[in-house]
């Protein structure tokens, strides 16, 4: 099962700068004294909630303390970023030694600040090499600035979901590759029912859909949202432009923004029985790795493949990235047993069996090079597609910064207006929306 509960939306950003001070950070970070091999207890505080998810962390944590039976480690899950952010301003004996996030945009914040402790020194003094073992990708959203506070746990690949049934129907033999492939696919696909109603969409393009939101549609274009002083680029980066061209294009290749919005208010929840693409209503869907698990729980009625979500006409040669995200996990710099939570650190995140393990347990793409490679992992070639997409050397995850996801927050209020043909100067509005972004980076800095 996906950690849906906080993926479903962009996330959003701490409220204040305040909320992470970099006065608090541990001086003796990775010069811990603590004795690893004598007995304690760690605290481990997790965001995931459903039976299934805990039912796989009680299993991890189980492998763990056979392997290190000194240790044993109480864990509180359904914990959001913003309780423990709390418990470790206030430190004392009840905050948690080690954290995890589902929240990557936040981890600039984590590392800029000393919440999180960096992890490089004790990757040097246990020999873990961070460049062979993870995916580079990867190592950039668990890092901020060369500090490494963070490490993958598990990764999130999104890609394109397609109703091979509705396809065969259309006469289209190959899912789309390139956005000009695309829109003529999303067109042959859709299929009205009256004048300003359907009966399924070729693809739905509105930002406000699942997780459609604006940041994992841009990928495919491989943007560059800031620039080499760290001020927001987006007016300067000619993408930005194509990207909401071609979503316009999209939706008025299927009828428009306002019926396809009246179409799209007739869907359940995402992760509902009534779920669009479950039901029929699309053809394609960009979703993660987790929705395939659940296609096959709700015994779906059609035929279903994944492919890499298209890419720009002339940017053919990319095809089979994607937007990558994943969950996080770190040691808290409060913690007055750090050598004792990176070994618990180091067992989730690097060990191949456990990685591979977890990955199979909740369906979530497994976040180290041997755990990719593993003869133990899920076979469904449908759900390996996501793992090609992981490694493909053109996949992004959004850059961290400072002041957390603000700047996505804002890329999806600026970009529910495009769509809805609310920015007529789109230039102008662009450098309105990076003054915007830069004016909130410097006050959480400050």
């Amino acid at each position: 099962m996906p950690r849906w509960r906080i993926r479903t939306r962009v996330p959003v950003a701490l409220a204040t700068a305040g909320l992470l001070l970099a006065g608090c950070a541990n001086p003796s970070t990775g010069s811990a004294d603590d004795d690893p091999t004598k007995p304690v207890t760690l605290k481990f505080w997790h965001g995931w909630a459903a039976p299934g998810e805990v039912k796989a962390i009680n299993a991890s944590i189980d492998r763990f303390e056979k392997l290190h039976p000194n240790i044993k480690v109480k864990a509180t899950g359904n914990v959001t970023d913003a309780t423990i952010n709390q418990a470790l301003r206030a430190g004392g004996g009840d905050s948690p030694d080690v954290v995890s996030s589902f929240t990557t945009n936040n981890v600039g914040q984590y590392c800029d600040s000393g919440m999180w402790v960096d992890l490089d020194p004790f990757m040097k003094k246990t020999g873990l090499d961070k460049k062979k073992t993870f995916p580079k990708t990867l190592l950039d959203y668990t890092s901020y600035e060369g500090t490494q506070c963070a490490l993958p746990f598990l990764a999130d690949a999104f890609g394109m979901y397609y109703n091979k049934d509705a396809f065969k129907e259309a006469g289209i033999k190959r899912p789309p590759r390139t956005m000009s492939e695309f829109k003529k696919a999303a067109a042959k696909l859709t299929v009205r029912s009256g004048k300003d109603s359907y009966r399924r969409v070729g693809f739905m393009p509105n930002f406000r859909l699942y997780q459609n939101s604006p940041d994992r549609l841009f990928a495919q274009w491989g943007p560059k949202y800031f620039d080499a002083e760290g001020k927001s680029n987006l007016a300067n980066e000619p993408k930005t432009y194509d990207f909401y061209k071609t979503t316009n294009e999209l939706i008025r290749a299927q009828g428009g923004y306002d019926d396809l919005e009246k179409f799209r208010s007739t869907f359940g929840d995402e992760m509902s029985s009534q779920n669009g693409f479950l039901t029929g209503k699309l053809a394609m869907h960009l979703d993660g790795e987790w929705r395939g698990l659940m296609l096959d729980d709700a015994k779906a009625k059609f035929d279903w493949g994944v492919a890499p979500l298209p890419v720009p006409d002339d940017q053919a040669d990319t095809y089979g990235r994607g937007f990558i995200t994943g969950t996080v996990l770190g040691i808290a710099h409060s913690s007055k047993r750090q050598n004792a939570a990176w070994e618990l650190v180091r067992f989730l995140t690097a060990n191949t069996n456990q990685v591979v393990d977890l990955a199979n347990d909740i369906h979530n793409v497994p976040s180290t090079f041997a755990a990719l490679k593993s003869p133990r992992l899920d076979a469904d070639p449908r759900f390996r597609t996501f793992f090609k997409i992981l490694e493909s050397k053109h996949s992004t995850a959004l850059p961290p910064s400072t002041n957390g996801g603000a700047y996505i927050v804002s890329l999806g209020d600026f970009s529910y207006s495009v769509e809805a043909g609310g920015k007529k100067n789109l230039r102008a509005e662009l450098k309105k929306l990076d003054d915007q972004i830069d004016a909130d980076n410097l006050q959480a800095e400050n």
